[in-house]
């Protein structure tokens, strides 16, 4: 099944236009090999096996150049292809097609990247309830098209910045004075976003535990800790509490089903949009 489909950006214009005026500059000079008038036919095709993402902005590239372009995808957002496959073609001017090529193609490449990567994720965990979470270590400028990717990857979006949600980290915990102090500070702003804090020990994590936070984010635990943290917060909720137990450190394909079956119930990895591997698609235009 599908993700269901997030909100696209209300950024996505503006990061459009943005890429737009990065690669054309003053004006694509050698577009202008080709005749005004002479109209083109494309398609795209997938060079590897991906999770196929951004297509919004890919559509927006051509938008904005010209409204005539037509695409028409063969694929839906999110859906698994394979090698060869052909996603989409185009019909339009040939001048707008050749200018948008890139910048189009850089868009549908990162993002499918980044579902792509999520969906490894996701799989690698399945059947133990712990959900995969991006965090604020994005590409800059993509933010919300790589958290907007991450859901057709199959995850789950942590806060998008740092406006909607209190994450107390160890840096936080220090300059408070304390992990109970910074609790204490963060309840009193009455800022009616979720209230996060990070642990490094177990006597911080009962902190948080007795301090009922939203969300409980264990920082690169051992696997002993690690566990004795999840039966903390399971008791912590047995008795009422909402907190949620999230593992944050070093997880990677070869370790995160381990740390699923430790019983947490959510994994943040930031390699899912920092360390992006664009997928090799590419245009070929018909003679």
């Amino acid at each position: 099944m599908r993700p269901r489909a997030p909100f696209v950006p209300d950024d996505l214009h503006a990061t459009v236009q943005h890429a737009l005026a990065e690669d054309v500059g003053s004006g694509d000079v050698t577009a202008q090999l080709v005749p005004a008038a002479q109209r083109a036919a494309a398609h795209v095709i997938a060079r590897e096996a991906a999770v196929i993402c951004g297509q919004p902005w890919f559509d927006e590239v051509f938008t904005r150049l010209d409204r005539t372009v037509e695409v028409h995808w063969e694929v839906q957002e999110g859906a698994h292809v394979s090698p060869n496959q052909q996603l989409c073609t185009l019909r339009g001017p040939a001048r707008a097609m050749l200018t948008g090529e890139r910048t189009a193609l850089n868009f549908l490449q990162t993002l499918s990247g980044t579902a792509s990567t999520v969906r490894r994720y996701v799989d690698a965990v399945a059947g133990t309830g712990a959900k995969i979470v991006d965090t604020r270590k994005t590409l800059p400028g993509l933010r919300n098209a790589q958290k907007y990717a991450v859901v057709f990857g199959g995850g789950v979006n942590h806060r998008i910045g740092l406006y909607d949600g209190i994450l107390i980290k160890e840096n936080h915990i220090a300059a408070a004075g304390g992990i109970r102090h910074a609790i204490a500070n963060a309840r009193a702003l009455q800022s009616g976003v979720p209230l996060m804090t990070e642990a490094e020990t177990l006597d911080e994590a009962r902190a948080a535990l007795d301090a009922d936070v939203d969300l409980l984010l264990v920082d690169d635990f051992a696997m002993e800790p690690l566990q004795e943290a999840v039966r903390l917060t399971r008791a912590h909720r047995a008795a009422g509490g909402r907190t949620l137990i999230e593992y944050s450190g070093n997880a990677t394909l070869h370790n995160v089903r381990a740390i699923a079956d430790s019983g947490v119930d959510r994994i943040a990895i930031g390699a899912l949009t920092k360390h992006v591997r664009a997928v090799d698609v590419s245009m070929r235009f018909e003679a």
